[in-house]
């Protein structure tokens, strides 16, 4: 096929709401239906008194607490994700100039880099209860945990993206003229976003743990303190509702940062993979 082929197909593909609609069907039928059996495993062992109900309670009780305790759980679930996205933009920032300190200069490198990866392999849990003795309880320590967990993924995406560009491409514009800022803003930068994107996608995800592991040092509100006051009550529905409610968080940001990674690099590959490879 040739290029104006390939072109008419994406074009086509990429054009029609109908065929991006079955595209996301497709997208989420599998998922969806693994979810509905684990539900329905869940129900059957519950309502067969297969488990205790003070270990696994059955999805009614759990939905019984959520009505039941639902503006206790929205206030909390908003601190949790209010303390989440300041940790991932802190992280997202810092990870993002660290990157591009360590690809232009390679002193940066052979200072940051080692003291990047020592700080990755310290269990965030040990430096917690650090963060809450010079901090304090209030939002200091649970954005900084946040972040200090979101940042090694930007990191060290960002690094990748900012290396993976064609030389032949650096030298090009540089014999154009092209000074750095230049070079980087248009082909450096643009160049790494789908490393990137992924690195932020998995950094998201990991600042809902910092800031909840962080409530369970020391907190007076968000789901880490509920599932901790949960747990010493032996309130199995609470538990559970808390971990559902914490794990919608992250699926949304998720989806978040990948519909901004759909619409910041819509050429792709990554973004263009079921665009068929002939034409009708």
């Amino acid at each position: 096929m040739g290029t104006a082929g390939v072109v008419t197909a994406q074009r086509g593909y990429s054009g029609s709401p109908g065929r991006r609609l079955v595209r996301g069907l497709n997208a989420l039928w599998r998922p969806a239906l693994l979810l509905g059996l684990v539900f329905a495993a869940w129900w059957v062992v519950t309502e067969r008194k297969m488990v205790p109900e003070y270990l696994v309670p059955t999805p009614t009780q759990v939905w019984e607490n959520v009505r039941g305790e639902w503006s206790m759980l929205l206030r909390n679930s908003w601190v949790t994700l209010y303390e989440t996205l300041l940790g991932f933009l802190v992280a997202s920032v810092l990870g993002i100039a660290a990157a591009v300190l360590m690809v232009y200069s390679k002193t940066m490198e052979k200072t940051l880099y080692p003291i990047v990866l020592f700080a990755q392999v310290i269990p965030k849990i040990a430096i917690a209860p650090l963060l809450l003795v010079w901090f304090g309880t209030g939002l200091s320590p649970k954005v900084i945990l946040a972040a200090t967990i979101a940042f090694f993924p930007v990191v060290i995406s960002g690094v990748s993206g900012l290396r993976s560009v064609d030389p032949e491409l650096i030298d090009l514009s540089a014999t154009m003229g092209a000074g750095s800022w230049r070079t980087f803003r248009k082909i450096r930068f643009p160049n790494s976003l789908p490393y990137l994107m992924s690195g932020l996608k998995v950094a998201v995800t990991l600042a809902v743990v910092g800031a909840v592991v962080a409530e369970f040092v020391g907190a007076s509100d968000g789901l880490g303190y509920v599932l901790l006051q949960a747990n010493g009550n032996l309130d199995a529905p609470m538990l559970f509702s808390a971990l559902i409610l914490m794990s919608l968080i992250g699926v949304v940001l998720f989806a978040v940062v990948e519909a901004a990674e759909a619409l910041l690099i819509p050429w792709h590959a990554s973004r263009r993979a079921g665009i068929p490879l002939t034409t009708s």
